[in-house]
Order: C-alpha cells, then sequence, then structure tokens
C-alpha cells in the first residue's frame, strides 16, 4: 500500500484487488466494491466504488442495482479506512453499533443497473474519533454518496475496533468460528421476501405471521466471504428488508431508507427470532416497519425499513 494514499490530498490511486480486499476483510475479489481511495484533509476522505453489473447475492430488480450495496459499500469503508487511515493492525477486528442509510428517491434511476460497472463517490467524514495507544478504538461515519455528480444517498455509522486480544476476550468461547452452527431451517417462498432463489431466503416461517426465524447459512458466499463467529451484519439487514417485504402487497417496492442499531452478536447455534412490526403509512404503496431480532431473551438488532415503489423507466 503506498503511504502516498494517505496524505492529505493526494491523488487518488487505484491498489491492486487483492490488496483492497485485505484491507475491507473479503477473500473472494469479486464482491470487492471499493476500488480507490484518498484522504482529503482532516478526518475527511474520497473513497470510490463501483456496482458490478451483476451481484451474486445483491442482484438487481425492477432495473435497479440493490440499494444495500450501498450499505455495503458503507461496511467495506469502515475497515478500509479504519486500517489504511488510522493505522489499524491487520488483526484488528471492528464491529458495528449503528447504520443509517437513506436514499433520495427522487435519484433512485442513477442506480440503474447497465452492461458495466455503476461508479459512486463516497464522501466520508470521521467524527468522534478515539484513540488509545496510536490505535483507533471507535468513530462515527457520515457518508455522503453520489452518483454521477447527483447526491443519491446519505450513510451514518458509528463501530468499534478491537485488537485480537481484546476481541478474543469479548467473545470468550463464542471466537471460535468452526463451531457447528445450528441448520437453517425451511425459507419462506422467495417471493414472498423478494427474493428469486430460495438459497437466498434468511427467513424460516413460524406459526406468527409477522414473526420469523433467522436462517444462517455459513456455506452461502454472498453471505459468509469467510468463517466467522456470529452472523454478520450484513446479513442481519438483510433479515430486516426480508421482514419488512413480508408486510407489503406491491409488487414492485425497494428499499429506500433503513436505521439499524446492533445490541449485541447474533450467535450462530441459537435461534433468532426476527419480529416485524408495521406502520401505517398515508400511502399504500410505501410501507415502514420497526424490526427486532431477539436471541436468548436479548435484543441483538433494531431496525427501521422503509420500501417504496422505484421510478418508472
Amino acid at each position: 500500500m503506498s503511504t502516498a494514499l494517505l496524505e492529505h490530498s493526494a491523488p487518488a490511486s487505484t491498489q491492486p484487488a487483492a490488496t483492497i480486499a485485505e484491507l475491507v476483510h473479503k477473500t473472494r475479489t469479486a464482491d470487492v466494491l471499493l476500488t480507490r481511495w484518498r484522504t482529503t484533509g482532516p478526518d475527511t476522505h474520497h473513497v470510490t466504488a463501483e456496482l458490478p453489473p451483476t451481484h451474486g447475492f445483491y442482484r438487481p430488480r425492477h432495473g435497479l442495482h440493490d440499494p444495500l450495496l450501498l450499505a455495503e459499500a458503507v461496511r467495506q469503508s469502515i475497515p478500509l479506512l479504519t486500517h489504511a487511515a488510522y493505522g489499524a493492525p491487520p488483526g484488528d477486528r471492528q464491529a458495528w453499533r449503528d447504520l443509517g442509510l437513506r436514499l433520495d428517491p427522487t435519484a433512485l434511476a442513477a442506480l440503474a443497473a447497465g452492461t458495466g460497472p455503476t461508479t459512486l463517490d463516497l464522501h466520508i467524514t470521521c467524527t468522534e474519533v478515539v484513540m488509545r495507544a496510536r490505535r483507533p478504538a471507535a468513530a462515527r461515519m457520515q457518508v455522503q454518496i453520489t452518483a454521477q455528480g447527483r447526491h443519491l444517498a446519505t450513510a451514518t455509522t458509528t463501530f468499534t475496533n478491537h485488537s485480537p486480544t481484546v476481541y478474543n476476550r469479548l467473545r470468550g468461547h463464542h471466537a471460535d468460528p468452526h463451531h457447528t452452527p445450528t441448520p437453517p431451517g425451511p425459507p419462506l417462498p422467495p417471493a414472498h421476501v423478494a427474493r428469486t432463489h430460495t438459497r437466498d431466503v434468511v427467513l424460516s416461517p413460524t406459526p406468527t405471521p409477522t414473526t420469523h426465524l433467522l436462517r444462517t447459512d455459513p456455506t452461502h458466499p454472498g453471505l459468509f466471504d469467510h468463517p466467522l463467529d456470529h452472523a454478520p451484519g450484513m446479513l442481519l439487514l438483510e433479515a430486516a428488508r426480508q421482514a419488512a417485504h413480508t408486510t407489503t402487497t406491491h409488487p414492485r417496492t425497494t428499499l429506500t431508507a433503513l436505521h439499524c442499531t446492533f445490541h449485541h452478536y447474533a450467535e450462530l447455534d441459537t435461534p433468532c427470532t426476527i419480529h416485524t412490526h408495521p406502520h401505517p403509512t398515508p400511502n399504500t404503496t410505501h410501507t415502514h416497519c420497526t424490526i427486532t431480532a431477539t436471541q436468548n431473551n436479548q435484543p441483538v438488532i433494531t431496525a427501521t425499513v422503509q420500501l417504496q415503489p422505484p421510478p418508472h423507466h
């Protein structure tokens, strides 16, 4: 990695995919969205992402890229900047505290999926940066996402950074990524959760229509890029989105806003229950839900999700 990338106002540089993959904690280079980054000022950074024409899990719908790819781009920016801009050693792990994402509904056409990649610019300001012994401990990111020079979305996220020693102490006996997980339960019909393939369904039914069980498949390459000792945050965001889709009867909706607070790690060997609470909206084509996930009588996440029809092409 060139240290010039860390200088203020340094020109953007492209790194080999494998190098960026290591920085964003990915082994599958095809799923690495980030291509370039530079530090532009004190705690301000410019990150470039490219959305592929198609994706193994976050596939286009209604002619648009999956909005959760924006959340994944923000997620990848967390380890990238934690390591590259703030000097976290390679073995450090980052843990989400919360994530908020709001798309501009009038700009969704900028997410149109074509035959080539779609370039996004992430303008990131880091605040509340906590350093301990010259090592980042926590930070907050405010992200403005533009496409073709047009504002597309705003994201905010806070996270903590742990050394391997601290992480293993926090996780205790759960820190082993090779323990035997609970086999995934039966899936909901894919069409009920805006999916095409059964394997991509992350919810199982229960006798209560607004209550589901999390389906965790550690062999799924799109959700488990490498062995993990807990359910990844993006799986929990997908579960919240799919839960919201179970409450709508409109055939064409896409995610336009979400906010998720992460309370506890979701373990792989214990059932995790997803509760969905729809909220009335004045527009019958819009869906607004609160989703809570609980495990071992403790909250895992609390999320709000908004769906609405995409623009017509």
